[in-house]
């Protein structure tokens, strides 16, 4: 009886110090593991596997990532292809502005016979003045005006005074007459000369029986416009 108990005792004892052996063994193992993997190595180094070809794992430290040697369904991961990126659209070809063509200058000049626009020694205009002008005016839609010159003049028969407030009161008649008809006062400038700028010489009258006809040349109404054409 004493003889079998102290066999059982004995077996116990070699079990117990057998398991704590392979413990030991595998914590040193795990200890000395310079890569920090938490598998379980063998006394030479090499990682314990089931009978499935997988790896034993400590139960320390992080899970391990997969791998070809403890995994034996262990499938590398392939990135997958990064695709190309789409080519840049071409520019939009922006068709190039034209500049819109330059403004042309122009300057429209028309001499109006006095008489034709006024009875003789009078202000007040005629019916046939009235067309000339109108004539006149019409020209303007073609014209961006920038400045209408009026210019009234008179003969040299009666006095200089006379003569000056004749003409002054003539293109008042005439620059009131084109206001009229849509054109704007802001951009007429009316003056009048009197008898100082005549265009027959004094010589040319002189012995001229019909002086009133020589004379008529002077007895005038000049018109300027200075502006640019209008492109239609």
């Amino acid at each position: 009886m004493t003889k079998s108990f102290n066999k059982k005792q004995i077996g116990l004892a070699a079990a117990c110090a057998l398991a704590l052996g392979i413990l030991s063994g595998a914590a040193q193992a795990q200890n000395q593991n310079p890569d920090g993997k938490s598998f379980l190595d063998d006394s030479r180094g090499n990682v314990v596997k089931s009978d499935f070809g997988l790896c034993w794992h400590t139960g320390f430290g992080p899970p391990p990532a997969p791998s070809a040697e403890c995994d034996p369904n262990y499938v590398a991961y392939v990135a997958p292809p990064v695709a190309a990126p789409a080519p840049a659209a071409p520019p939009m070809k922006v068709a190039a502005l034209t500049p819109p063509p330059a403004p042309i200058p122009v300057a429209e000049k028309l001499t109006l016979d006095a008489d034709a626009l006024f009875d003789f020694d009078k202000a007040t205009l005629r019916p046939a003045g009235r067309d000339a002008l109108d004539t006149f005016v019409g020209k303007l839609k073609d014209i961006s005006p920038e400045t209408i010159m009026a210019i009234g003049h008179t003969d040299r028969i009666g006095s200089t005074g006379y003569n000056q407030r004749l003409s002054e009161q003539r293109v008042a008649s005439v620059k009131a007459y084109m206001v009229s008809k849509g054109v704007e006062p802001a951009r007429i400038y009316s003056e009048g000369k009197g008898e100082t700028q005549p265009v027959t010489k004094a010589e040319d009258c002189a012995k001229s029986t019909k002086l009133i006809a020589c004379l008529q040349p002077d007895r005038r109404v000049d018109i300027e416009v200075i502006g640019t054409k209008i492109a239609r």
